[in-house]
């Protein structure tokens, strides 16, 4: 029997005796092992690193939506028995894109991202979902040219935007200003070969339909389809980032109780949902209660309730391909509630002083850098990305080279390496052994 192109790799699979594993459980571990993964320790989530030995980073956010994605695949599985085996649907599978799909970020979280595509606004942008994919099929150690040499449907979960930054961004800002530098969110130009060679199982009416997008704002469209593990992966990020990353801002105090009940237990309420707008008032009670194990109870029937409530639809009736003609999706109501929570981090969070000073102060730094390496990157590169950058330069590209090297950096990383090169007295001896 023909092995399912979907399983297929860019590079053969090297047969290793007595190794029986899954295609899927070879590709959670090659993202778990990964030094991307690992520097997720460091990297920020919502709240800065070293703002206190609490908060959740960008390494715990991704465990804690991994065992969301799993209990999401569970639920489907329970509800859906024929649908799920015929779409194959792997807890391996789930397990390693949630692991993985935050390992493009780069140091100083949504700002340093900004920062990055201001600085790559000639050399075709910057965007972390599309740094991902460049991590995975091109950069990682696994093998000379192929990155992790992940399997197609490992590759087509990770890609929640389908298309190229250049298709998706509609105009530029004529501004310097950085917040005017959101970037549009897909891959990369430098990587159209990996997504045509991705998308090609596909027939061209699949493949012009899963590429299709929308206008978004003036500047930036948004692709319409993903897969149907990217869409597991999408809620269990959702769901993690929603309520998980609210227990930091609870304990730390960062949020009132009064707030919360404000501008997310009424609302819920008045959505009248089966369930969680009569539960909503004591689950509110309980995440301020002020004991760890109230907390801890709320949070857990909180996440419990969107998992439990997740429904497989049809996406398109026109896409010939299982895979993405289905979707997992939150119905309307609870989809409305969960976007109530998101709201308040970040307009609670997110948006307070103190967390916009760090990632105002991040987005500096990184162009610092990105400025200094530029200017002389033969002198300031560490020997394997300065290979890297010399090779790519006599394509045009070396830019991107150096953009791979500062999103790679964790956020302490950075903030050291800036020291070093432009505060006075600073010792030197700082090596970064990055394969970027």
């Amino acid at each position: 029997m023909a092995e399912s192109p979907w399983l297929q790799r860019r590079q053969p699979q090297p047969e290793r005796q007595g190794d029986h594993r899954s295609a899927f459980q070879r590709d959670k571990a090659r993202i778990l092992h990964s030094a991307a993964f690992r520097r997720l320790q460091a990297k920020t989530q919502v709240l800065g690193v070293g703002m206190n030995d609490f908060h959740r980073t960008r390494l715990t956010h991704s465990l804690e939506a991994s065992q969301i994605g799993q209990g999401i695949a569970a639920q489907l599985r329970q509800k859906y028995p024929d649908l799920t085996e015929k779409l194959h649907l792997s807890d391996h599978l789930i397990e390693a894109l949630c692991l993985g799909h935050d390992i493009g970020h780069p140091p100083f979280g949504h700002g340093g991202e900004v920062a990055l595509n201001y600085m790559m606004r000639e050399e075709g942008g910057f965007e972390g979902n599309g740094q991902t994919f460049r991590i995975v099929t091109k950069l990682e150690p696994y093998t000379p040219d192929d990155g992790m040499n992940l399997c197609r449907r490992t590759l087509l979960g990770l890609v929640k935007y389908p298309n190229l930054l250049s298709n998706l961004t509609l105009a530029s800002p004529r501004s310097n200003n950085l917040r005017d530098w959101i970037p549009a969110k897909g891959l990369f130009d430098d990587d159209a070969g990996l997504l045509d060679w991705l998308l090609a199982p596909l027939q061209k009416t699949d493949r012009d339909l899963f590429m299709s997008f929308q206008p978004y704002d003036d500047h930036v469209a948004k692709t319409r389809y993903k897969s149907f593990d990217a869409s597991i992966m999408e809620l269990a990020d959702d769901i993690a980032y929603s309520i998980h990353d609210l227990e930091d801002a609870i304990v730390t105090g960062i949020v009132s109780k009064e707030a919360f009940v404000e501008e997310v237990t009424l609302p819920i309420q008045r959505l009248d949902i089966t369930w969680l707008s009569k539960q909503i008032q004591p689950l509110s009670d309980k995440l301020f209660q002020g004991e760890h194990y109230a907390r801890k109870d709320a949070i857990g029937a909180l996440v419990n309730g969107f998992i439990t409530a997740i429904e497989i639809r049809t996406t398109a009736v026109a896409f010939k391909e299982p895979l993405l003609a289905r979707n997992a999706a939150l119905p309307d109501d609870y989809q409305a509630a969960l976007d109530e929570f998101k709201g308040f981090v970040f307009r609670r969070v997110i948006q307070k002083s103190e967390v916009q000073m760090l990632e105002y102060k991040g987005q500096q730094l990184v162009v610092a850098l990105f400025e200094a390496f530029s200017s002389d990157p033969q002198k300031l590169l560490p020997e394997n990305t300065r290979l890297r950058w010399l090779a790519a330069e006599k394509q045009g590209k070396g830019m991107r080279v150096i953009s791979d090297y500062i999103s790679g950096m964790t956020d302490e990383f950075a903030s050291r390496l800036y020291s070093q090169l432009f505060l006075p007295r600073t010792g030197s001896g700082l090596t970064y052994n990055s394969p970027y």
